[in-house]
């Protein structure tokens, strides 16, 4: 299984880092695992609906342009599906039972996704209404994905 999370802008805190430095390890006896950073935009602190448009709008077409037609999509969105570790851990061993053994995470910036991102996004994923910085978001997901691993194994890890 091949996963890969896109995430925007750059990771810079070493915690962080470390942290999915760890668990993309971990993962390593599962599935090959990879992490795609791409620019985010430039912009002044107190935007227009214009240009969160814009910002959103940019962002995503980078992202777009680190997808495959094959792979399997999950965007992560405070909006998105709900779930908890067990069904997560299901629905990822079914993909890959029925063919999407490519699975894209996809983190949005500070402003969320844009609406083209969304739209070619197969499944949404929610950690709750809580709004986290997206950086942490990094570490969370992969987390979750490593837990899920080691449910499907049986691995006590998930008590």
């Amino acid at each position: 299984m091949n996963i890969k999370i896109i995430g925007v802008g750059k990771l810079k805190e070493k915690y962080f880092t470390a942290g999915i430095a760890e668990y993309k390890k971990r993962l390593g006896k599962f599935a090959n695992v990879s992490i795609v950073e791409v620019p985010d935009e430039k912009a002044p602190e107190s935007l227009s609906d214009a240009e969160m448009t814009q910002v959103k709008q940019a962002e995503g077409e980078r992202i777009l342009g680190k997808i495959k037609d094959k792979e399997w999509v999950i965007a992560l969105a405070i909006e998105g599906k709900q779930r908890s570790s067990e069904v997560f851990a299901k629905e990822i061993a079914d993909l890959a039972t029925y063919g999407h053994s490519d699975i894209t995470f996809v983190i949005g910036g500070s402003l969320g996704l844009s609406p083209e991102v969304m739209k070619r996004a197969d499944n949404t994923l929610s950690f709750g209404k809580l709004t986290l910085p997206h950086q942490l978001m990094r570490l969370v997901l992969i987390e979750q994905i490593y837990r899920a691993f080691m449910i499907n194994a049986g691995s006590p890890y998930h008590k």
